[in-house]
């Protein structure tokens, strides 16, 4: 072997190696370190929530489990057929869900493709066919001209070698955008579930409070009979058939917004599950047939970070920004490219694969950026800038993430003791109501008097229900401002 092949070889191998060995610069990406804090609120929470005395499930006290895990299908704690029923048509028509799954396909897919255009040769073959006609004037050999048949074949190979890691550094930004989708695909998820659930409450407590509302008018239109015959005895002024009259035409005034509500909550749970109003499901339970979860998981603060995929997905986009600063670096430094061939060229067919038609090329380049009127410089900066802005709305989603925790922990601390009081005075306008009608038919009270206190037992009735959803709906908060378990779903 010639001592000009074993140059070229050694010349090859040495290159190369650095392109396996090479430094990658730019920064290399660690994840942000959790908030140091041991508590979400400020006192701490209680241990648990007060009671209320009720026959029901909804006024039981919520015990705060601490560093307890969130099982993934956490809503089955409310242990309800038809809200199970509801989620599963909503996981498996939802949009949403499904543009947010086809986009972690799709990032995948760039990934794959880059992998293979930056890590591995382009190796491409060739066939090539063509019929020519020369004139020898052109060579200063004459005026005749001569027609031949080219015939070629050849495989072309070309390497640019990532010497200072700039391929990698794309690489590694594009698999953060891959992680960067998957956690969208879990908050989609979530926002999903949670969405159904608290719309479906929300829809249920519409729907008492729409009942309750027209008991209500009923006892008031009864009393409006009542003042109307005391007018015609003489018994009481008009102005009192007026009031009577101002308050039924109030109390009917708030039946359609609670109607509209309710048709409002059920177009949207249509959307949820996937379906078109008019096609949309139809409720089948009430408040009373929900279980309260007593026994509520609260993760470390530490562990928050870690759980919330809206907090996952802002990490993996400041890793990679802080991948697009390793690539802007790379951009100043030289690009090195190989190139090769090998083939035949022949102007018959038959002579195309011999030795003696054989043909080859290896060649090499280097590429260094000399001037370019700072512009390279300036994508770097831009590049550091980026990942600064990253950071800061990185800590802010954080900040907001606890935020989100604490103002849910609080909230089901205010929803027991308004419950309760609700609840309280739901009972002892029932009580004064027993007590008016026993006073009635004694003869102790006039009729009007008793249709006040059933008036006041209604209202208090739709304060009750009222405060009963709100428990609900902040437990529901509650396991998605957890994060909702995802990391415990099996897939």
């Amino acid at each position: 072997m010639r001592f000009s092949d074993l140059r070229l070889q050694w010349c090859v191998v040495t290159v190369l190696g650095l392109a396996l060995t090479g430094c990658m610069v730019g920064p290399d990406f660690h994840s942000p370190a959790s908030p140091k804090t041991e508590a979400y609120t400020a006192p701490p929470l209680p241990i648990k929530t007060v009671s209320t005395r009720t026959t029901g499930a909804a006024g039981k006290s919520q015990y705060f489990v601490l560093a307890h895990d969130i099982p993934a299908e956490w809503w089955s704690l409310f242990h309800s057929s038809a809200l199970d029923n509801l989620i599963r048509t909503g996981l498996t028509n939802s949009p949403n869900l499904s543009a947010a799954e086809a986009a972690l396909r799709e990032a995948k897919e760039t990934y794959n493709a880059q992998v293979g255009a930056s890590l591995y040769p382009a190796v491409n073959a060739q066939l090539g066919a063509e019929r020519e006609r020369l004139s020898e004037a052109g060579f200063g050999a004459g005026n005749t001209s001569t027609e031949f048949s080219l015939y070629n074949a050849s495989v072309n190979v070309s390497y640019t070698l990532d010497v200072f890691g700039g391929a990698r550094r794309e690489l590694e930004a594009l698999r953060s955008q891959v992680d960067y989708q998957r956690f969208e695909v879990e908050a989609a998820y979530l926002t999903l579930t949670s969405n159904i659930v608290t719309t479906a409450i929300t829809a249920a407590s519409l729907a008492a409070q729409i009942h309750a509302t027209h008991e209500l008018i009923h006892s008031e239109e009864k009393q409006l009979g009542i003042v109307k015959k005391q007018l015609h005895l003489g018994g009481v002024s008009n102005a009192d058939v007026l009031s009577q009259e101002t308050q039924l035409a109030t109390t009917r005034a708030s039946l359609p917004p609670l109607e509209q509500s309710l048709s409002q909550s059920q177009h949207a749970l249509s959307v949820l599950v996937g379906a078109v109003p008019s096609e949309g499901p139809t409720l089948e339970f009430d408040l009373s047939q929900l279980e309260l979860p007593t026994h509520l998981p609260v993760s470390l603060p530490s562990s928050l970070v870690r759980n919330r995929p809206d907090i996952r997905a802002s990490e993996e986009l400041l890793h990679a920004a802080s991948a697009g600063i390793g690539v802007a670096t790379a951009n100043l430094y030289p690009q090195i490219t190989l190139n090769g061939s090998y083939g035949w060229e022949s102007t018959a067919p038959s002579a195309l694969f011999k030795s003696s038609t054989a043909m080859w090329s290896v060649g090499g380049g280097l590429l260094q950026p000399i001037f370019n009127a700072g512009s390279l410089q300036a994508k770097r900066r831009a590049a550091i800038a980026g990942y600064e802005q990253a950071q800061a709305q990185y800590h802010q989603i954080v900040l907001q993430a606890f935020q989100n925790v604490a103002d849910t922990l609080r909230a089901l601390q205010h929803d027991a003791e308004t419950f309760r009081a609700q609840n309280e005075a739901e009972i002892a306008a029932r009580g004064s109501l027993r007590l008016t009608q026993k006073q009635f038919h004694l003869g102790g009270v006039s009729y009007l008097s008793l249709l006040v206190a059933e008036r006041q037992y209604q209202q208090a009735r739709i304060s009750r229900i009222q405060a009963q959803a709100a428990r609900y709906n902040d437990t529901a908060a509650l396991f998605q401002a957890l994060g909702g378990g995802w990391w415990n779903r099996k897939t």
